[in-house]
């Protein structure tokens, strides 16, 4: 992707359904479900690199010893700094690790649980306070919470105030802590009725503790936990005593599958790397339903349980066009059905000069939807083929027939990726020039009558369009430069997982904003504010998304036009075109995921119709921050 997005979070869960010396014995290692943790987390870097963390809990272990351990860290490379610090007492101790019952006495992380946590900064600063997992501490067992989630809430101020109204002084006004307060809250508030109900049973206060622990209700909890909440989460948590569970919002917005057999079972945010730690066939990694948590008691006991009522599903389309790892079965399939369906498009682009056009990407996540938008085109040849064929059948040679069979596209590898330079020069001029380099193309695939046509992900800024993309592609002296995008024009904030919050950072929004006033219509961009200003006082459920009416008197094709020209820097000498997915196509690629509200405003929870009111007032006003 040119413009680069910030990421998703990542979670990952571990429960071993059998004793360690099992592991030992049948993997070589008292340490199997570490290791699988590891590759989980690797495997999942691509969601978030600010910041790792993992909780293990071992189960059963005698008063006096530690139960739960958490290393977590903002290193530059975070996941391989933790896997570091967690192996350093192996090192020390490697003879005794073939002692199992030792090593879970005396070393940390020989555990039974892991919880996982690859972490994108959505909320305030990257600090180690706010680096997940979270963790709460008492000196009972089922008061011990370790929470991991993957998150965006757009009411976090609401979820603050309740907690303060219900008696608490949370220690730090951002999304995790109010998240994991929540949650603990009705925890407590489940043990306490426990308490209450055993001890009025007659039972002692010794005996309370395990019966608490056996008949915890997890699924109350849940649900009475996140009942308020207003966004996107998969959430992934442990309690003290061995319980766990992974929960998802009653949207689907955020994405959380699983896996279970007799000897493990692992949660994580993308199917694919469930596949590659523990080489498990697709048709046994489930999905966990939109509103519904799965439960591991920690007898080992799974279930699968509504906490939430599950809403319209709106799983975030972004997943399947570029977050999520294109080698995800499904995934693969999709990115290259969203290049394919790109054909007419295409078509009327180049105006049907095919054999005057080069096909290229931009590398890496464009590459699936590459070969798609390839096969979208030479199933447009195979037509034309046809035709010719039956046209001329009366009087083709064999010399005609074998030119008009094998006609194909011109497939290039234009662009390539490099290393990125890092951006030590403070000239804003130099740094440009600098990132300019970031990308070489390959020299002499190009003719000056061709049409060069280079496929990307998404198009979100267009600032590296403009800066560098364009400008080396220009040096191959195409008459014609066409930028696709396999997504549709990004036209409004996102709440629930990419940060794009501000209203000035999509090109597509800018550019309409210049229509309008070419064309003296800037009483729209006012009518706009101030109805967007009068909402303000209402609930989050009265807003209604008047920044619609930004977009609503142009065509798509108008937008797309006055964006190839917002990009084409002055020294590019070819023609510039951009083509864009269309919605109605991106559903018909994407028939599951059909989250869509950063492309048509159409927002699934009333904080999204919150979030893009504020964006947009906040941009008006010239205040460049978040709007939730």
């Amino acid at each position: 992707m040119g413009d680069i997005l910030k990421h998703e979070c990542g979670i990952a869960l571990i429960r071993l359904l059998k004793p360690l010396d099992f592991y030992k014995q049948k993997y070589g290692s008292s340490l199997y479900g570490l290791n699988r943790l590891y590759i989980l987390m690797e495997k999942q870097r691509n969601r978030g690199q600010e910041g790792a963390g993992v909780v293990g809990v071992k189960l059963d272990m005698p008063p006096g010893y530690k139960y739960m351990d958490r290393v977590r860290s903002c290193h530059s490379d975070p996941i391989q700094d933790v896997f570091n610090t967690i192996q350093q007492p192996f090192i020390k101790d490697l003879n005794n690790e073939t002692e199992t019952s030792w090593a879970k006495q005396n070393l940390p992380f020989v555990s039974e649980i892991y919880l996982g946590h690859l972490r994108y900064a959505t909320f305030g600063k990257n600090n180690i306070d706010l680096v997940h997992p979270l963790k709460r501490a008492s000196n009972w067992r089922t008061r011990n919470l370790a929470l991991a989630a993957n998150f965006n809430l757009t009411n976090v101020d609401e979820l603050f105030q309740s907690l303060i109204e219900a008696g608490q002084h949370p220690r730090n006004y951002s999304d995790t802590v109010t998240l994991l307060e929540k949650t603990g809250y009705y925890l407590d508030d489940e043990i306490q009725n426990k308490y209450r109900y055993y001890r009025d049973l007659g039972h002692s206060k010794k005996d309370i503790s395990p019966l608490i622990e056996e008949n915890l209700d997890l699924v109350s909890v849940l649900t009475n936990s996140c009942k308020d909440w207003d966004g996107g989460y998969a959430v992934a948590g442990v309690v003290g005593h061995g319980d766990a569970f992974v929960m998802r919002d009653p949207w689907g917005i955020r994405p959380a599958y699983y896996y279970a057999d007799d000897e493990v079972v692992v949660a994580a945010s993308e199917a694919s790397v469930i596949r590659t730690a523990f080489g498990v066939d697709d048709t046994n990694i489930r999905e966990i339903a939109p509103g519904y948590a799965l439960i591991i008691k920690k007898s080992g006991d799974i279930s699968v349980n509504m906490v939430r009522e599950p809403q319209k599903r709106s799983s975030c389309s972004f997943e399947r066009i570029y977050f999520s790892r294109g080698n995800d079965k499904d995934i693969y399939k999709e990115r290259k059905k969203l290049g394919e369906l790109l054909t007419p498009q295409l078509m009327d682009a180049i105006d049907s000069d095919i054999d005057n056009t080069v096909f290229s990407f931009i590398p890496n996540t464009a590459e699936s939807s590459f070969y798609g938008m390839v096969k979208g085109i030479q199933k447009h040849m195979l037509k034309e083929k046809k035709r010719l064929i039956h046209e001329s059948k009366d009087c083709w040679s064999e010399e005609q027939l074998e030119e008009i069979i094998l006609r194909e596209p011109r497939v290039e590898k234009i662009v390539i990726k490099d290393a990125k330079l890092r951006t030590f020069i403070t000239s804003d001029s130099d740094r440009d020039e600098m990132v300019g380099h970031v990308y070489d193309v390959t020299y002499g695939a190009v003719k000056p009558t061709d049409n060069l046509v280079v496929i990307d992900d998404s198009i979100v800024r267009g600032t590296t369009l403009k800066r560098s993309i364009l400008r080396i592609l220009d040096t191959l002296n195409p008459k014609r430069i066409i930028i696709v995008s396999s997504a549709p024009q990004i036209r409004y904030p996102d709440c629930y997982g990419i940060d794009m919050t501000r209203m000035g950072e999509f090109i597509a929004f800018n550019a309409a904003v210049e229509l309008l006033r070419e064309r003296g219509m800037d009483g729209v961009i006012d009518d706009v504010y101030n109805r967007c200003k009068a909402q303000q006082a209402l609930p989050k459920e009265s807003y209604i998304n008047y920044v619609k009416d930004i977009y609503a008197p142009f065509t798509y094709e108008e937008v797309s036009d006055k964006i190839a020209s917002m990009v084409k820097n002055s020294s590019v000498r070819a023609d510039v075109k951009v083509v864009f997915q269309r919605v109605e196509d991106l559903h018909e690629a994407c028939k599951e995921n059909s989250g869509d509200w950063y492309f048509t405003g159409e927002y699934p929870t009333p904080g999204g119709n919150r979030v893009v009111n504020t964006a947009f007032i906040n941009w008006m006003e010239g205040r460049d921050e978040r709007s939730y």
